[in-house]
């Protein structure tokens, strides 16, 4: 019984997010911090996170094949030098980002072997 409590966690946090749309983080700001505003974003679109020299942070989704030095140059012309990254799971353009579904699998995979080894 243990063992199929343990697999059934493991085939949830694999299906986590099936299904439904990508979300990123959208905030502009100068302090790189945290940002509570969230938006639903397009199939083909990915989460950015670009920092300018400046100092200031954007975040928003934008189209995946939009994600390059030369795109975003022009798409942000009063942006001068930055750097970016492009990612494609929830909310992963935070500060801080953590990938939820690894952690979830892990998480899942410590109470699969929990279950099986304490008999």
């Amino acid at each position: 019984m243990k063992y199929s409590t343990g697999l059934f966690l493991l085939i949830c946090s694999v299906t986590v997010g099936v299904g439904s749309s990508l979300q990123c983080y959208k905030c502009a700001d100068y302090y790189g911090g945290w940002c509570e505003n969230v938006q639903d974003c397009s199939y083909e679109d990915s989460c950015l996170s670009l920092h300018e020299k400046g100092g200031k942070t954007i975040r928003q989704c934008i189209r995946y094949t939009d994600c390059d030095n030369s795109r975003l140059s022009q798409m942000f012309p009063a942006v001068s030098g930055f750097t970016y990254r492009c990612c494609t799971s929830n909310l992963c353009n935070s500060a801080h980002s953590v990938d939820i579904p690894l952690l979830s699998l892990l998480i899942s995979f410590i109470g699969l072997c929990w279950s099986c080894c304490s008999v």
